[in-house]
């Protein structure tokens, strides 16, 4: 089996990115493990032009780069995706990565397709301490996964993270989660 994590964080060294290090050194041994941040892709926001809705296709000139992406969710069985608060949310990056996945979502038909059975987990860390900011991140990748209809399976929020040294003390927490995927 195939899992695919995700660092959805413009920065490949920080908080962010130490929880994608110890998932996929817990599931290396389990699974074909491929990472990959959404920082290291270069595309442009989605026009809105809507012709993926008939189509199924998106027609920007950078349309490559997003089916490069979902080829990698295509061979996954198990998705996972890392990341952190920006204002609330999702980065702005992982955001506009999902607008332009508009041709694989069943918003419309036709739509493109990933191979069915996948599962997701969001693991969502923020600087504060209470969980709403975390479980309102959840929701945007588990309202996501809805749409490519990857199963959400699971999820882990972490508060009071802001630098990579602050991952330390949840690790085991980090751990346990990763021993239910």
């Amino acid at each position: 089996m195939n899992a695919l994590i995700i660092n959805c964080s413009p920065v490949r060294t920080g908080a962010t990115a130490e929880i994608v290090n110890i998932v996929y050194g817990e599931l290396k041994s389990r699974y074909d493990t491929c990472c990959i941040c959404i920082d290291d892709y270069d595309f442009k926001f989605c026009k809105g032009c809507r012709a993926c809705h008939d189509t199924a296709s998106c027609v920007m000139s950078d349309a490559q780069v997003i089916r490069d992406i979902m080829n990698r969710f295509d061979d996954a069985d198990i998705i996972i995706s890392v990341s952190p608060s920006y204002w609330a949310d999702i980065p702005g990056q992982y955001k506009s990565f999902i607008d332009r996945v508009t041709p694989w979502c069943n918003t419309h038909e036709p739509h493109a397709t990933i191979k069915p059975g996948k599962k997701g987990y969001a693991i969502a860390l923020r600087t504060g301490p209470s969980m709403p900011e975390c479980e309102r991140i959840i929701g945007s990748i588990e309202h996501f996964y809805g749409h490519l209809e990857v199963e959400s399976a699971g999820h882990l929020g972490l508060t009071s993270i802001e630098y990579k040294e602050d991952v330390g003390p949840r690790k085991q927490e980090i751990i346990d989660f990763c021993n239910k995927i």
